[in-house]
């Protein structure tokens, strides 16, 4: 056992030894090894990570350089700001199965938007960012320029706008971290978030262009100019939390660019780890095991592969403490 290791890592090495458990200490050290040989590690967010407060570790994995680039819903880039500006508004449910239809109303009454066990606040959180994300929006359209998603939220968060807000330690706010290094982020489908209801609000009553803010097939170019890069120094790993188009959008830019661009000397994904909770039946890609993703173009035969069947708001902070030593 390893000193310099902090308690969690030596209780996870002492005690996940086999099935799932075991699965989350080999990807641990699996992560660990293609760091040390010089690799980049893409991180994919699925689900309602942010909401489940995953910024008190990735946080600290971004500012450690253990994380290089982000794919993420749009709902994961913008709740992590919404509990950074509103944390103390949220309310919490336990009871959340028993929860009759006229209670669920209730709480829509009250405007209280449930994720699970965790209500989201409307007001303080939404209408709060709304206003400032809107100016921004409009200063940039004013000065005919475009900008991806998350480069408007950096822009909101490095102008200081809402630091009267701030209800939690900004050092746990993943996204805040990620606007200081400046981050790359893909956030595909961003028109189904909250924030991007809202900005198709705005062009549907021609008050914005839908152009103003740049589109998912301009985020796939970007994604493939970044990898064409960076590949060609050092491997890059996927480290895939859930499934659905936060993880499926960007493994794809490997087999496009050498299948649909031709260029042939792209390297496969040099570690692939997924968190999931998914079946393999049924046909979903999520519940995948990583081998299928061969036939795909996506995965090498000995790209390191590994699959936790498990929760990620559990998994997920253990594997970075992992990394990060605690």
């Amino acid at each position: 056992m390893s000193t310099e290791r902090g308690p969690v890592s030596q209780f996870i090495e002492k005690n996940y030894l086999h099935f799932n458990a075991a699965a989350l200490m080999d990807a641990a050290k699996g992560y660990e090894e293609h760091l040390a040989n010089g690799g980049k590690m893409m991180v994919t967010l699925a689900g309602a990570m942010s909401t489940a407060e995953l910024g008190i570790s990735l946080a600290e994995m971004i500012r450690q350089d253990k994380i290089a680039i982000i794919s993420c819903t749009g709902a994961n880039l913008e709740e992590d700001i919404m509990n950074l500006v509103a944390h103390s508004h949220y309310k919490r449910v336990p009871h959340y199965r028993d929860l009759s239809p006229q209670e669920e109303w209730d709480l829509l009454e009250n405007h209280y938007n449930r994720v699970t066990d965790t209500c989201i606040p409307e007001e303080e959180a939404f209408r709060r960012l709304q206003q400032h994300i809107h100016k921004i929006w409009a200063d940039a359209e004013a000065a005919g320029e475009r900008y991806f998603p998350h480069e408007y939220m950096y822009k909101m968060l490095l102008s200081g706008v809402l630091e009267q807000y701030y209800e939690i330690d900004p050092k746990n706010s993943w996204m805040l971290a990620a606007a200081e290094k400046n981050l790359p982020i893909v956030v595909p489908g961003w028109e189904d978030s909250t924030m991007g209801n809202i900005f198709a609000s705005y062009v549907i009553k021609n008050e914005l262009k839908a152009s103003t803010v740049k589109s998912g097939i301009e985020y796939m170019a970007y994604l493939a100019d970044w990898y064409v890069k960076e590949s060609a120094k050092q491997s890059i790993g996927f480290f895939q939390i859930g499934g659905g188009i936060a993880g499926d959008f960007p493994i794809c830019v490997v087999p496009m660019l050498y299948q649909d661009m031709e260029m042939q000397n792209i390297p496969f994904w040099g570690y692939f780890c997924q968190i999931s909770d998914s079946t393999t039946s049924y046909g979903s890609y999520s519940g995948a095991v990583p081998n299928e993703k061969i036939t795909w173009g996506k995965l090498d035969i000995d790209t390191p592969k590994f699959i936790v069947e498990s929760d990620a708001t559990i998994v997920a902070p253990l594997i970075f403490a992992w990394l990060l030593k605690q």
